[in-house]
């Protein structure tokens, strides 16, 4: 009986042990969880998220009538902000300075920017929302029309951005312009200051029409540039706001408001 007695108590003891064992072991989970809801607090704990963009980078971005920054970016993390809960505030600011105010001045920022690996060394990027390539746009009559014709020649970019990487790593003997704002290069392109400039499909289609009769844009398979990915880019490592935004962006997609944003702002 005693004997009995002894290994139901060593038994218990042993249970107890375990048990208790088993409970600091769930506690990092739990502080884990706890830090998780701690990032996402420290971006809209506050019900705002402000985002970074550069209003010269039409359809995407531009300054609007009221003189306030609009376009397809602008409309499309505002609705994200509407998924997440949280008012959307926009800061117009230089492109080149987006991915470093990430974090400080801004939480996110949305500019038509390009997924690189140069840029995801200092920040995260959200699932891909747009496909772009690289047009060149050149003057009517210019006689450039392949990548051999780019070397040597004068041509203008907007600073920070694809073709300004395309122009200054790739291009041989070309002498490159930089500008904050890409309407600046286009100008100075119809005034004989550059060659040609590279830009995105989609505002140097809005500047070929702009100025319809003066430039031409040329689609940039004829120069092989590669189809790149937008994204919107997010703190590093701030994984569990990276999810919310991708599900926002999902559900977007899903419930048609993407598509409808698409056709307001950029058509077919």
């Amino acid at each position: 009986m005693k004997k009995f007695l002894a290994i139901l108590l060593a038994t218990v003891m042993t249970m107890s042990l375990l048990t208790a064992c088993g409970g600091k072991d769930a506690a990092p989970a739990d502080v884990a969880s706890s830090e998780a809801d701690a990032a996402v607090s420290e971006v809209l704990a506050d019900g705002v998220l402000t985002v970074g963009t550069n209003a010269e980078f039409p359809p995407f971005e531009y300054v609007g009538d009221s003189g306030e920054p609009d376009g397809f970016d602008v409309a499309l993390i505002k609705a994200i902000g509407e998924k997440l809960g949280v008012s959307v505030e926009v800061e117009n600011m230089e492109f080149d300075s987006l991915v470093s105010s990430i974090g400080n001045k801004i939480d996110v920022a949305i500019a038509g920017m390009t997924v690189t690996d140069e840029r995801k060394n200092s920040v995260d990027f959200s699932n891909s929302y747009y496909d772009a390539l690289q047009y060149v746009i050149v003057p009517e009559g210019s006689e450039i029309a392949t990548f051999d014709d780019l070397a040597g020649k004068a041509i203008g970019v907007q600073l920070g951005t694809t073709g300004d990487f395309i122009a200054s790593d790739d291009v041989d003997g070309a002498s490159v312009s930089q500008y904050n704002k890409a309407v600046d290069a286009v100008n100075d392109l119809i005034n004989g200051r550059v060659d040609c400039v590279i830009i995105d499909k989609n505002p140097a289609l809005v500047f070929e029409s702009k100025f319809a009769g003066q430039v031409k844009a040329i689609d940039g398979a004829q120069f092989d540039f590669e189809v790149e990915d937008y994204a919107i880019a997010l703190p590093k490592g701030d994984a569990v706001l990276a999810d919310q935004i991708n599900k926002a962006l999902d559900e977007l997609k899903a419930d048609g408001t993407f598509d409808k944003l698409v056709e307001e702002y950029i058509g077919q």
